[in-house]
């Protein structure tokens, strides 16, 4: 007998104000390791990014959010992230951020989700291309990370991937790819929501399931 695992929408929210930022997740079903989609949400991924403010401005980063963030002091810090297990995986981003910020935060990240459902463009899609092959190289600097990949990708794949071929897969990536595995896998979804520290600000699970679409569209 085989089973179908669905993953729906839920939060957990542990209020503690003695904590000065308030620390938020927020993720979607993703992919698994060998599916197709496994690629265009890294490049998804690439394109919402990270950032911190202690590492300086966000005028000169590629991603929206980063530059929404250092503009308008939303967050201390966020990271997108695409973690992928055998036939699923969880596709979001985490941030710190202060009390008073949280909802902007909130309001910010979906609509940037939303506009790479609807909008993204080729010239964004082709920057977080490059970026995303350079940071893969980058990992791999080592004899170390190098054993690891090998180990990783043994794993998962029954094989090593070489880097041509996986250079050949993003660059195959377009913006029309990304919005399609967007809309697959974000709009209008159910997230799941985990918060800890002062997060009364936080909107409700309600008004964030609700901002998962546009009803532009």
């Amino acid at each position: 007998m085989s089973y179908i695992i669905v993953q729906i929408g839920s939060e957990i929210r542990v209020r503690d104000d003695a904590m000065p930022v308030a620390h938020i997740a927020i993720a979607v079903e993703g992919c698994g390791w060998e599916s197709a989609d496994n690629i265009p949400l890294m490049v998804a991924n690439t394109l919402i990014g990270a950032w911190d403010r202690s590492h300086g401005s966000g005028s000169g980063n590629a991603s929206r959010l980063a530059i929404a963030c250092s503009t308008d002091n939303l967050a201390h810090s966020f990271q997108s992230f695409n973690t992928c297990y055998k036939d699923t995986g969880l596709w979001g981003i985490y941030f710190v951020s202060t009390p008073l910020a949280l909802e902007d935060m909130v309001f910010n990240i979906q609509n940037e989700w939303m506009r790479l459902c609807t909008s993204v463009t080729e010239g964004e899609v082709e920057r977080a291309k490059n970026l995303l092959k350079t940071n893969m190289l980058l990992q791999l600097d080592g004899t170390t990370p190098v054993c690891e990949d090998i180990g990783r990708q043994m794993l998962c794949y029954g094989r090593r991937v070489p880097l041509h071929e996986l250079e050949a897969r993003i660059n195959c990536i377009t913006a029309q790819n990304v919005q399609d595995v967007m809309m697959k896998y974000i709009y209008d979804k159910c997230p799941a929501v985990a918060a800890v520290g002062p997060v009364e600000g936080l909107p409700d699970y309600n008004r964030i399931r609700g901002s998962m679409y546009w009803l532009r569209l």
